[in-house]
């Protein structure tokens, strides 16, 4: 089985003004109804893939949880980065996060 780990904790400044800090890319609708986040959680549904784990920091754990809530995922893990060190940090935590998962 694939576990999912998904990286949402990028600031996403380079799109400016269709994409901020507050609200980086990941969660804007760029390219349809749903955004780039929902579109890679839908990518990673199915019997192959246990639930995903969403890295990401304390700023977007609620637009994360929000998004999640729209998809057809149930059960997805959110992990809070407590402080932002970029994608080695992230993958050792999702990593960790792994080994206790049943």
């Amino acid at each position: 089985m694939i576990h999912p780990v998904i990286l949402t904790g990028g600031s996403g400044t380079r799109l400016w003004p269709l994409s901020r800090k507050s609200y980086p890319k990941q969660f804007a609708d760029l390219n349809g109804d749903i955004s780039l986040f929902q579109q890679t959680v839908a990518r990673v549904t199915g019997e192959a893939f246990g639930k995903p784990i969403v890295m990401t920091n304390a700023d977007y754990r609620f637009t994360v949880a929000e998004q999640l809530h729209t998809t057809d995922v149930n059960g997805a893990e959110i992990v809070i980065e407590p402080e932002s060190r970029n994608t080695g940090p992230s993958i050792l935590a999702a990593a960790l996060t792994l080994r206790h998962t049943p």
